[in-house]
Parts: C-alpha cells; sequence; structure tokens
C-alpha cells in the first residue's frame, strides 16, 4: 500500500492516528477499468476507502437493467455499502471500476467501532451521506424533470469533471445502459448534440466543446 497516497486523499480528512490505523489494517486492491468491485447481493466485508480512479455506482431492476446512481472519486467511500455494513446485509448497489482504480478495504467490524471512538471518521461518514444524499436526490431529479437529451449532456458534463478531459471515450451502447435507454436513443441525441454545436462525435469517441 502506498501510505504517501493514503495521507496524501484523506490527510485532510482522517487524523494521523486513523490514518495510521488503517495503513495498518487495511488490505490494497486495484481493479482495472469495467471490473465489478461490489456486486448486488454479495456480502461486505470491507469498506472501500478509494485511493486512486474513479467508480461509477450502479443499481439494477428486476430484470437486470442498470442505473447509474453517482460516481465515486479519490479520497470518497461508497455510503451505500457502508449502509449494507451497518445492517449486515448484502450489497444492494454494484459497483465498477470507471477507470483503473486503486483502493483500501478497512474490515468492517473496524466501521463503528471508529464511529464512537474517532471524531475524523465519523464526521467522514456524516458528510459522505450528506453528499450521497444530495446526489441521489439529484438523480431523483433527473429522472422525474429533465428530458432525456438534458440528462444526456448533463452525464457528459460529469465525465468531463471525473476524468479532466474534454475526450470521452465510449461507446453509445455503455451511456444507453448508464442512463436505463437504448443505444438508439442515445445515438440520435448524441448527433442532435453535435449539431447544436455543443459535441463533436467520432468513432467511439466523444469531444465536449
Amino acid at each position: 500500500m502506498s501510505k504517501e497516497l493514503l495521507y496524501q486523499k484523506f490527510n485532510h480528512v482522517f487524523d494521523n492516528t486513523l490514518i495510521s490505523e488503517i495503513e495498518k489494517i487495511g488490505t490494497t486492491r486495484t481493479f482495472t477499468k469495467d471490473d465489478i468491485i461490489i456486486d448486488i447481493n454479495q456480502p461486505l466485508l470491507y469498506i472501500p476507502l478509494l485511493l486512486s480512479g474513479s467508480i461509477k455506482i450502479l443499481r439494477e431492476d428486476n430484470e437486470g437493467n442498470e442505473l447509474l446512481i453517482y460516481f465515486l472519486e479519490a479520497g470518497e467511500t461508497c455510503t451505500m455499502s457502508l449502509t449494507c455494513c451497518m445492517g449486515t446485509s448484502k450489497s444492494k448497489i454494484r459497483a465498477v471500476a470507471e477507470k483503473d482504480s486503486s483502493l483500501i478495504m478497512v474490515p468492517v467490524q473496524k466501521m463503528q467501532e471508529w464511529f464512537h471512538n474517532n471524531e475524523s471518521w465519523r464526521n467522514f461518514i456524516l458528510e459522505s451521506y450528506q453528499i450521497r444524499f444530495d446526489e441521489m436526490l439529484e438523480a431523483i431529479d433527473n429522472l422525474a424533470f429533465m428530458k432525456m437529451d438534458q440528462r444526456l449532456y448533463k452525464y457528459l458534463i460529469n465525465k468531463v469533471k471525473l476524468h479532466t478531459s474534454k475526450i470521452i471515450i465510449a461507446k453509445h451502447q455503455d451511456i444507453a445502459e448508464d442512463l436505463h435507454t437504448s443505444r438508439v436513443v442515445i445515438s440520435r441525441l448524441l448527433k442532435q448534440l453535435e449539431n447544436e454545436n455543443k459535441i463533436k462525435l467520432s468513432r467511439n469517441k466523444i469531444e465536449v466543446l
């Protein structure tokens, strides 16, 4: 495990004592793009802390269709997995590497212990819940009030921010699955956005202008 990376991403959040304990008991895992990190109905034995890369959190309906809930960036954790850990239940989400990612996995038993005896951990968990709650409200608002072309453009803008690049490498089918619609609809709307001079299309590549 890279102590420097752990300190770099979490020193503004955790006190030095907690960082040292995480370094001691945590297990580092690396994943490549599109790897499933946590799957639906998987027992959760560890709390994931993201050191590098990014992860997308998905829900699945009864027919196996996925819906993007939110993205995780370095220095964050998945609060939906924390909720499952607290209830000792199985995962209700799927976490997939958006790009090559490195995580440190902390045994779930430590979650409640630190919550009671470490203020920096407690504040981190509570703030994480608030951030994800706001993002899920935004996702609900997007589904309820935004047209698909607006949702698509917002999705692309979020991708630009996440990857700090105006070039997005993605297949139309992958975008369709994230937004819970068909590839035909996405292809049509991407062409519409290109005609509006908001993006430029090429094979499996989208440039946000």
